[in-house]
């Protein structure tokens, strides 16, 4: 599957907030692959920029996170596994915003210990299925993350883990073009 994309907006999410994440480092490798993939108007959403109130009562940054989930057809969210599962603040920021993630694709990058974080990843598909979101299939795990990368940020051996990704990204990017061209039909109907 080889998306022909143009002027997909993708929201890449980085959905850790901790002090001494990770998660940068792998969001920066993830943002070069899609920055290569070409076709794509990438939007950086760091959760740690945002102040989401845990009583999601459309405070702090709300407003701000639902124009930015808003503007984008696609999203990569980039999450580590705590304690068997996805951080808890991303889920107040998934659920701070409804209607805006609806009919668009999403892909997984995710990494943390043995498992690599695909506890979270399935944990997560099926908050997104009930928001109306279409996870695709493949995605990119990054097991023992601490070791992988070097201190610069780079994999000493990419190949897989970048044909993870050019798959994972050819998917989302297939949905993109697909979802978003059913959404303007039914806006002009």
């Amino acid at each position: 599957m080889h998306a022909a994309a143009t002027d997909i907006r993708l929201g890449l999410i980085i959905g850790s907030v901790r002090a001494e994440r990770f998660g940068p480092v792998v969001a920066a490798w993830v943002q070069q692959r899609i920055e290569a993939h070409g076709g794509i108007d990438l939007d950086v959403i760091d959760l740690a920029d945002f102040s989401i109130p845990v009583g999601l009562d459309g405070s702090g940054d709300t407003g701000r996170l639902c124009a930015r989930i808003a503007a984008a057809d696609a999203f990569v969210v980039v999450t580590p596994e705590y304690n068997h599962g996805y951080p808890g603040y991303l889920k107040i920021a998934i659920d701070a915003v409804v209607d805006e993630w609806q009919a668009k694709p999403l892909g997984f990058v995710s990494y943390g210990g043995l498992a690599g974080g695909s506890r979270s990843v399935e944990q997560l598909r099926p908050v997104f299925a009930e928001l109306q979101v279409v996870t695709v299939r493949d995605a990119v795990a990054f097991p023992g993350v601490w070791e992988r990368f070097d201190d610069a940020g780079r994999l000493p051996d990419p190949e897989r883990h970048e044909r993870a990704a050019a798959s994972m990204l050819d998917q989302v990017l297939w949905w993109a073009e697909a979802l978003r061209a059913a959404r303007r039909s039914v806006v002009a109907a």
